[in-house]
């Protein structure tokens, strides 16, 4: 969550940017740079970053497996040698 603390144009930014990013770095707190009021981008340390990819990633993965394990348990499944075999038959091989 952005505080409203880490909201500035990005006028201020440009003039301050060095400063503004040591403190993004200490901080690990995201901050929104605004034009003309309205939010454009988000800037954020590479590792806060890395970590939260990491993280989407990881819970994309567990949705897929919950996903698969549920249509394990429905039957929605085929054995992989008849899978295969209807592959070879639909390619002509």
């Amino acid at each position: 969550m952005i505080r409203a603390t880490d909201i500035h144009s990005v006028t201020d930014f440009t003039r301050n940017a060095k400063a503004y990013i040591q403190q993004i770095r200490e901080s690990k707190s995201p901050m929104a740079l605004t034009v003309n009021g309205n939010a454009q981008v988000v800037i954020q340390d590479a590792e806060s970053f890395q970590l939260m990819v990491d993280e989407l990633e990881h819970s994309r993965f567990i949705a897929a497996m919950r996903e698969s394990e549920a249509a394990v348990r429905s039957g929605q499944v085929q054995n992989l040698d008849e899978a295969f075999s209807q592959v070879r038959g639909e390619v002509g091989l």
